[in-house]
Formats: structure tokens, C-alpha cells, sequence
């Protein structure tokens, strides 16, 4: 509790500090996310459409799993779809003569209608042997290859580097001082060099005791993928 106390007092008595006063902060220029690519089905790769520096795209195919027996299901439910149409247009006339029974009737469409059912399980089959990427950005590693076998263990890692988190590690005396919304110039290191501007988009909340610092993370724009992550950089505010 006297701790407690004790840094809410250093809060209140400490001399404010303006975005000006600032000194250059170390960060790390990070991919906005990394997404590691696995299998929800266990099987062999029969094709794998990207390498490693590709740009992919949301929804893009990525790689497929050999699904000689999901392909036959799904034509075969489609075949039973077909046959109940046509038995159900040949006995509409049927029905309006009073020819069939209400009870056939009601058999013939409930057919019908698993095996419109039996066609949507053997699609959803089918796509699970799909793998599609789930956001914009590069490849940066693969491990599969056709023939090989495939599970939950990833094979495919994509990053998503547009944008760019900015990471920094900031001592305490400055917490108050940056906000979400600020924009800072953020100046990569050699050899890319150059300056960009990133916004603020988390503070943390709580601060590292042992090490008396905070986190900051900015969002850079990086529409043209011309900066690649893993940089060091300097932020000024």
C-alpha cells in the first residue's frame, strides 16, 4: 500500500515533460502480424502455389491437399440432387392429379432436401483440404512440398507487413507524455535509412517495475512494402 502510494506521489510531483523535450527512443520495426499455416485435416501436399517472398493475398489459395475421395463424395451427393429434382418434376403433375399420396409427396422432397444437405457436407469437406491465407503480406518461410504430409504443424508462415508495428521500450519519467494519436518521425537504421511518420496507437497501462519502463507500440504505413520488418529504429516525437 505505501508503495502504491508512494509512486502515485512520484506521479504528481514529477515536472512535466512536453513532446519537444523528448529524446530519440530505440525501437523495432515488427510485421503486423505473422500467421503460421497448418492443415485443420491430416493429409499429403499435392500442391503448394507460393514461395518463400511471395506476396499473397486475403483468400488466396496457398496450397492443396490431394482429395481424390472428398472430390468423388461431392459428385456423387450432386448426382442424388440431380435425381431427386427430376423424380420431384415428375411427380408434380402427379400430385396435382391426386396420383401420389401427401406421404409420398413429403418422402420425395425430404430427399431432396438431404441430399441438397449431403452436398454442402461433402463442399465443406472438400474446402477444409484447402489451405487459403487469411490476410495480406509475404511469405516468409516454407517447409511443405508435394507429397509431403501435412498437419496442424505449420508449413507456411506469411507476415503481414502493411503496416508495420513500431515497438518501443520507454522509461517511465515520460509516461503522461505520449499519447495515443501522436505521430512520430521514425528513422530506420543503415542500410535503409529514411524517415517515416507512424501514429501511437497503444500505451500501456502498466508499467515494468523491474525495469521502470513502459510500452509503446506506433502503426507504419508501408503500402509499397518498401521496408522490411526485423529493423532497428529511432523514434522522435
Amino acid at each position: 500500500m505505501r508503495q502504491a502510494f508512494v509512486l502515485v506521489l512520484f506521479f504528481l510531483l514529477a515536472p512535466a515533460v512536453h513532446a519537444g523535450e523528448m529524446p530519440a527512443f530505440e525501437g523495432l520495426i515488427d510485421p503486423r502480424e505473422v500467421v503460421n499455416f497448418g492443415s485443420q485435416v491430416p493429409g499429403i501436399l499435392e500442391k503448394v502455389y507460393v514461395e518463400r517472398g511471395d506476396r499473397v493475398s486475403t483468400g488466396q489459395v496457398l496450397a492443396r491437399l490431394k482429395s481424390g475421395v472428398e472430390a468423388a463424395a461431392l459428385r456423387s451427393a450432386e448426382a442424388k440432387v440431380d435425381f431427386g429434382q427430376r423424380k420431384s418434376q415428375r411427380n408434380e403433375e402427379l400430385t396435382k392429379k391426386k396420383l401420389i399420396s401427401v406421404h409420398e409427396k413429403d418422402e420425395i422432397e425430404t430427399e431432396l432436401q438431404l441430399a441438397r444437405l449431403q452436398v454442402s457436407e461433402a463442399r465443406e469437406q472438400l474446402e477444409l483440404r484447402v489451405i487459403r491465407s487469411t490476410v495480406d503480406g509475404v511469405v516468409v518461410k516454407r517447409t511443405g512440398a508435394p507429397g509431403g504430409y501435412v498437419g496442424e504443424e505449420p508449413f507456411l508462415t506469411v507476415a503481414r507487413i502493411d503496416p508495420l508495428n513500431v515497438e518501443l521500450v520507454i522509461p517511465v519519467q515520460f509516461i503522461g507524455a505520449i499519447k495515443e494519436g501522436m505521430t512520430a518521425k521514425i528513422l530506420p537504421d543503415e542500410p535503409v535509412g529514411g524517415e517515416y511518420e507512424a501514429r501511437v496507437v497503444i500505451v500501456d497501462k502498466v508499467v515494468d517495475a523491474a525495469s521502470g519502463t513502459f510500452g509503446v507500440r506506433l502503426e507504419l504505413p508501408n503500402p509499397k512494402l518498401a521496408l522490411p520488418a526485423g529493423l532497428k529504429c529511432r523514434a522522435l516525437f
